[in-house]
């Protein structure tokens, strides 16, 4: 058995360990996270992304397998489609030393509701959060490895309906992310080769974009970092 087939097999056993531990009641005081953040302001230093109203400032992404992408509520709604649907910031972007933060949630489908696609330097990467069927959070692609296959993977349940706060951080040397106050990937990526699925090119600078997955976002900012 390949090693591909044995990682597939190893989480697909995680998401049966994960849904058979479930705790209720841990389930029932995160979903206090779902309050709706009215009024939202970037902290000091930082710049919104994310007007709360329209798609200002944002392109929906033509995969040719998207869903549709609209504003509700303050959130940016992104449909499930037949493949990967999302969207790319049309503006200037900052290559490196800069931090990302947004919130979002899954709420319908089984793979990834965060894919972040972002430049590091003259390259281009992306941190996947609940790809694979669900678990996997990591870096696509590290040596051309994907996220499920490189040293970056990290196990992590995910429930639909609930809001997560993600955070990345790109410096010189590093590649950092975080999920809620949990950081799950803590890379330093000088002499390694950093590179995106062909899926999610058309994210580049930078994009966001789900996988046959309906995901919402809101709150999204951003801040160059000295």
């Amino acid at each position: 058995m390949n090693s591909c087939r044995l990682n597939f097999v190893f989480i697909s056993l995680f998401v049966v360990v994960l849904l058979v531990g479930c705790n209720p009641e841990k389930k029932k005081q995160k979903t206090l996270k779902e309050t709706s953040v009215s009024g939202f302001e970037a902290p000091e230093g930082g710049r919104l992304l994310f007007n709360g109203k329209t798609l200002d400032g944002w392109d929906v992404t033509k995969f040719g397998t998207e869903g549709p992408v609209m504003v509700s509520e303050g959130k940016i709604v992104i449909n499930m489609g037949d493949g990967a649907s999302g969207i790319t910031w049309a503006g200037d972007f900052p290559h490196v030393n800069y931090e990302v933060n947004l919130e979002a949630r899954k709420t319908a489908g089984n793979d990834f509701f965060c894919g972040m696609t972002f430049p590091v330097n003259d390259d281009f990467c992306s941190l996947i959060i609940g790809g694979w069927g669900g678990p996997v959070v990591g870096l696509s692609c590290i040596d051309d490895l994907d996220a499920s296959d490189n040293e970056t993977q990290i196990l992590k349940r995910f429930d639909k309906d609930i809001w997560y706060q993600i955070k990345l951080q790109v410096n010189d040397e590093k590649i950092t992310g975080w999920v809620d106050d949990e950081k799950l990937v803590d890379f330093n990526y000088r002499g390694r080769k950093l590179s995106t699925r062909p899926e999610v090119d058309l994210s580049k600078p930078f994009g966001i974009c789900t996988w046959l997955t309906t995901a919402e976002l809101r709150n999204i900012w951003m801040k160059e970092l000295e």
